[in-house]
């Protein structure tokens, strides 16, 4: 494996098959919504909890600027608001408005079919799947 770990390997390939099963999920989530993908990604990071545009930035990995334009764009879109940090002045966290929560309920509802390798599992090896994918959660 020429110094890469077993857990890099199946991450590896575990990405690889999500990566190359999701266009159609992601085409439609577009057409649904309006937004580009790259929207969609900040708004389901920020359904996760309110952030900085650099912490944006590192998690959706684009420079500070990119992230920035993509905060204002979805702020003018009514999608997200900027707040000062009760924690540290000097920042401001952005976090979804109503209409950003429902637009991420809108993407939700968006049908993501299982690929047929996933599909064609047996009963046993999905519920094992499931387990192991429960016990990999933060």
């Amino acid at each position: 494996m020429s110094g890469e770990s077993l857990a890099d390997e199946v991450w590896r390939d575990l990405a690889a098959f999500v990566h190359d099963h999701r266009d159609s999920w992601k085409k439609a989530v577009v057409e649904r919504t309006g937004l580009p993908f790259s929207r969609v990604r900040i708004l389901m990071r920020l359904s996760r909890k309110p952030m900085t545009v650099k912490q944006i930035a590192a998690a959706a990995t684009v420079d500070a600027p990119a992230a920035t334009v993509a905060v204002n764009d979805l702020e003018d879109r009514g999608l997200v608001v900027r707040r000062v940090d009760p924690s540290n002045r000097r920042c401001k966290t952005v976090s979804l408005t109503d209409a950003g929560r429902a637009m991420v309920r809108e993407i939700d509802a968006v049908h993501d079919p299982a690929p047929a390798g996933v599909a064609a599992l047996a009963p046993d090896d999905l519920a094992t799947l499931r387990r192991l994918l429960d016990g990999m959660k933060d």
